[in-house]
C-alpha cells in the first residue's frame, strides 16, 4: 500500500467527461530526511495536462514509499531556454553528403541495402530490425563545418558533424525523425563515423 491511511481521495463528479489517462513524475525535491515533494503531470483523455505536488515519504534505499498527504495543484514547469543550434551550414540536397545520408538511412531504417557499406572502417552499427518503415525521405541536412557543403568531397580524414531532418513512411503513416551524424571523408566519399538520435543535448554516439 503506497497511500497513508489518513489521505483523502478525490470524488469526481458523476457527469465528468474527461478521465485520467497517464500520470508522469517530472520533478522531485527532498524536503528533509525521508520527506520528498514529487511533482507529477496528469494527462486527461481530453488532452488537458495538470500538475500536482505530492508529498511522499521514502526509505533510505528508495525501495519503498508512501504518499503522506493530499496533492496540491501547482503551475507547470517553466519553459527552458533553448540554446542556439551549432548546425548553421546548409548542406545542398543534391550533393555527395546528402546522397550518402539518404542511402544510409534507407538501409538503416527500411532494410534497403547493407548498412556496413556506408560506415567508416572500424565502425559497427546494427540496422533497426525488423525494419519499421517502408521509405525514408531526407528533408534537410545542416552542418557545423563548412566542408560539409563543399561541391566535392574534401581531403581524406576531413570530419564533419551534421543534423539530418527526415520523414519516415510506413503503412500507419508518416513520422518526423532527427539524427546527428559524424561523417569522415575517405577516397572521394563520405563514411558515417557515428550516429546519434534525438536532439543535440540528448543521447550519445552509437
Amino acid at each position: 500500500q503506497s497511500l497513508a491511511p489518513d489521505v483523502a481521495l478525490p470524488e469526481p463528479a458523476a457527469d465528468a467527461q474527461s478521465k485520467l489517462r497517464t500520470v508522469t513524475a517530472v520533478r522531485s525535491v527532498q524536503r528533509s530526511g525521508d520527506a520528498w515533494a514529487v511533482t507529477v503531470a496528469a494527462q486527461y483523455t481530453d488532452g488537458t495536462v495538470r500538475y500536482f505536488a505530492v508529498p511522499v515519504a521514502a526509505d533510505a534505499r528508495g525501495a519503498s514509499f508512501a504518499v503522506t498527504g493530499a496533492p496540491g495543484a501547482v503551475a507547470g514547469p517553466a519553459r527552458a531556454a533553448v540554446p542556439a543550434s551549432p548546425y548553421t551550414v546548409h548542406v545542398p540536397s543534391d550533393g555527395a553528403l546528402s546522397s550518402t545520408v539518404g542511402e544510409f538511412f534507407g538501409a538503416y531504417l527500411t532494410g534497403t541495402g547493407e548498412v556496413d557499406r556506408y560506415l567508416a572502417p572500424g565502425v559497427k552499427l546494427t540496422p533497426v530490425s525488423p525494419a519499421p518503415y517502408s521509405a525514408v525521405v531526407v528533408r534537410e541536412v545542416s552542418a557545423v563545418e563548412e566542408a560539409a557543403a563543399a561541391g566535392q568531397v574534401p581531403a581524406d580524414g576531413t570530419e564533419v558533424r551534421v543534423l539530418v531532418q527526415a520523414e519516415a513512411r510506413g503503412g500507419a503513416g508518416r513520422w518526423p525523425l532527427a539524427y546527428e551524424l559524424a561523417l569522415t571523408a575517405r577516397s572521394g566519399r563520405w563514411d558515417v563515423a557515428a550516429l546519434e538520435a534525438g536532439t543535440v543535448q540528448g543521447g550519445g554516439a552509437r
